[in-house]
């Protein structure tokens, strides 16, 4: 190759491109300055392409000619939807993450970064847990088809990387006069991140993290808090001053998930994370701001 040619700028599909995580990742790019020059961003939706449909992917990997893709794309739902359609969560995922991965692996994409879960670790578990305990036991049975399927985006990374080492997949790690209901007790503990800081950190990934190892995306586990204590952040950052009733007779899920952040403060350890608070009051405030055109 001569010299002077320069590399060629990155093509970056984001997959679930309309979700909560590729919607930030979309404001990173095009308002924080996150697109460097001669960079394509496509942020790819549903309705451009059903990835369960193994020639809709191949077109639309035709169409964009990807050299990086961000894969946020799944099937997902509430605690409920998981518990009654276990199967369908796990036929489509593995559906769509052979069609993204394989696709990219033949059309010699440079870098994937897939985003899971934190409901693929085990259920029955020591905490807090880290990138290595992703395949040590069952995850929790509420969802355990979505688990599965996440649990193999790893597993098809590796032998794609040891067969042509091409692919970087990594881990990555959220009315008035009337009562609030919330289904469940509040006290299963969680680790909450705001949505930009979860973009900035992938493209961060994008750019900058090799392994083929997952890592952990997420603040440290002393921030772990109990549910109820975000629905009353949530309450005060809308104003709400109605009552709050916990359904005690729904299912709490798994009790808790607390994840170590370790291994990206190694990396990033000067990264700051924006505080719960302030992440849920500005979330709140786009909510109402965008409230007809918001997917609840």
């Amino acid at each position: 190759m001569d010299s002077q040619t320069k590399a060629e700028p990155m093509r970056v599909l984001v997959t679930g491109g309309s979700g909560l995580v590729g919607k930030a990742i979309e404001h990173v790019v095009k308002q924080e300055g996150g697109c460097l020059e001669g960079e394509q961003w496509t942020f790819l939706s549903s309705k451009e392409a059903n990835l369960v449909d193994l020639q809709q992917t191949r077109a639309v990997f035709e169409k964009y000619r990807p050299t990086h893709v961000i894969h946020l794309a799944a099937k997902v739902g509430g605690l409920y939807l998981h518990m009654k359609e276990n199967l369908h969560f796990l036929r489509d995922n593995l559906r769509i993450n052979d069609n993204v991965l394989q696709t990219s692996h033949e059309r010699g994409v440079t870098k994937v970064v897939s985003c899971l879960s934190s409901c693929i670790f085990p259920d029955k578990t020591t905490y807090p847990i880290d990138e290595s305990m992703i395949h040590n036991g069952p995850p929790h049975d509420s969802n355990f088809g979505y688990s599965h399927a996440k649990r193999m985006i790893d597993i098809q990374n590796r032998q794609i990387d040891r067969s042509k080492r091409i692919l970087r997949s990594t881990l990555l790690l959220t009315e008035e006069g009337t009562p609030l209901q919330v289904w469940g007790s509040g006290t299963p503990r969680r680790q909450f991140i705001y949505s930009l800081d979860v973009a900035r950190l992938f493209l961060w990934v994008l750019r900058e993290y090799d392994e083929i190892d997952p890592i952990i995306l997420s603040v440290g586990e002393e921030e772990e808090l109990p549910i109820k204590d975000a629905v009353e952040m949530i309450a005060d950052a809308l104003d709400f001053k109605g009552q709050i009733v916990f359904d005690t007779s729904k299912s709490d899920g798994q009790m808790k998930k607390t994840a170590s952040n370790a291994k990206l403060r190694r990396y990033l350890p000067d990264f700051t994370f924006t505080p719960l608070s302030e992440g849920i009051k500005k979330t709140c405030d786009w909510f109402v701001n965008n409230y007809d055109i918001a997917r609840t």
